[in-house]
């Protein structure tokens, strides 16, 4: 049997009651889950064995930790292509007949990753969504429409796990077209969606040109992620003024896990801290309330595929405790009042100005609901940024001095025609690198 039974000792805490908790309770148990899981993985875990230069390693403080080294996703990606044909990366404790799930990464940062789950593991993913369920207010009364296909991708199948453990009910929207999916939005009149934000906007697109008004359906809420828009103020007014319904951020990655949570009534992401340790490496030398940070984290209860110290690449902001728990007065988990600002590996450096995706994003979409695209070219050493967008002329000189007024850069803007540029319902790919 695998070491999964070494885990007998862990129970999610009830979710209302960890995200009260103080201080010294998270930080107490974090430890304990962490010691736990490194007694359990470690002895058949050659990577970490390899990493942290033992099998055997229990700690006396969380401060300890951090001398740790830290893990990349490029580490994971040249131990899955040592594998050869296996293709698996070496971080995983058992061998395969031991998991029941298996996904990959989306590749939209690098070559994809297959990750495996076990059954214990796949709990621990439900329990871990249910933060963001109950942030949502989503129960037994609700009826959950996933607007997205069931490909590889972890996310659409873990959400669907959490609902139905949660007692509401799901309905699958894979397999259809945009259209198809709004009418059955309109035959079983579901209170929750989930989607990317970028493809709750193009429902709405698609409902004008139908003529079909989006908050017949009786959708309350929608539980976005997969892009940065739900905690992007402009991208978030529009979604809701389109569904006439409150937007609840997400965010979570294949190999990491569902980390983060929003609140209907608020922009912004908590770190689930009873399911991870979140740390931050600094990017610039400023002020600690406004620096940017990479989020670094360590799963928690993910036995199978555990991932310790991982920089995520998500450019984030950050707030103190206390800070946190006053300006949400829900939660006292680690809180990132921006969301997800950038990745790491998408932020530009454009005659000076660090430029992300999201900051783009928002002033794009004061412009109603344009459909985009960002090329990036680069002349001699120089990167430059040009936006392609579905908009009039009058409003292409209006979305070029705005740009230049937000980020100090003239962008050129160039009118295409409506329904140019394509569409997805996964993650938007938007920028297009041709340096």
């Amino acid at each position: 049997m695998p070491q999964s039974l070494d885990r007998s000792a862990w129970r999610p805490p009830e979710v209302s009651d960890s995200w009260t908790w103080s201080t010294d309770q998270l930080r107490d148990w974090q430890l304990r889950q962490l010691n736990q899981q490194l007694r359990a993985v470690l002895p058949s875990n050659r990577f970490y064995q390899s990493k942290f230069g033992t099998a055997n390693l229990q700690l006396s403080r969380l401060d300890e930790f951090a001398q740790l080294p830290l893990t990349t996703k490029q580490e994971l990606v040249d131990s899955a292509e040592a594998a050869g044909s296996d293709g698996l990366s070496g971080h995983h404790t058992y061998t395969r007949e031991k998991y029941s799930r298996l996904h990959r990464t989306s590749g939209t940062t690098g070559r994809p990753l297959m990750i495996l789950d076990t059954s214990d593991d796949w709990r621990w993913w439900s329990s871990t969504w249910q933060h963001v369920l109950q942030a949502a207010e989503v129960s037994a009364e609700d009826r959950v429409f996933l607007a997205f296909s069931f490909g590889p991708f972890i996310g659409f199948w873990s959400a669907h796990q959490a609902c139905v453990d949660c007692g509401a009910t799901v309905i699958p929207g894979g397999g259809l077209s945009t259209l198809a999916r709004l009418e059955f939005m309109r035959q079983t009149q579901p209170t929750v969606v989930c989607c990317t934000p970028s493809y709750a906007l193009h429902l709405g697109e698609v409902a004008a040109a139908e003529k079909l008004s989006l908050s017949e359906l009786g959708v309350k809420r929608l539980i976005v992620a997969g892009e940065s828009g739900g905690s992007v103020p402009a991208v978030r007014g529009q979604i809701e003024n389109a569904w006439q319904a409150q937007v609840i951020d997400h965010s979570g990655a294949t190999e990491i896990g569902p980390w983060g949570f929003g609140w209907p009534d608020q922009i912004g992401l908590h770190v689930i801290e009873t399911s991870f340790i979140a740390e931050f490496l600094p990017l610039q030398n400023e002020n600690q309330s406004t620096a940017l940070f990479e989020l670094v984290l360590s799963s928690l209860g993910r036995y199978g595929s555990p991932v310790f110290r991982y920089r995520t690449g998500d450019i984030v902001r950050r707030q103190s405790a206390s800070v946190a728990q006053s300006g949400s007065g829900k939660c006292s988990f680690a809180w990132l009042p921006e969301g997800v600002v950038g990745r790491a590996d998408n932020m530009l450096t454009i005659r000076g100005v660090n430029v992300f995706p999201s900051s783009i994003d928002a002033i794009v979409r004061e412009f109603a609901s344009l459909e985009y695209q960002v090329i990036i070219t680069r002349a001699g050493v120089l990167d430059q940024l040009h936006i392609e967008a579905e908009t009039e002329p009058a409003q292409q000189q209006d979305l070029e001095k705005l740009l230049s007024t937000r980020l100090g850069l003239r962008v050129p803007v160039t009118s295409v025609p409506l329904g140019s540029l394509p569409r997805s319902e996964l993650k938007s790919r938007r920028w297009v690198d041709r340096r």
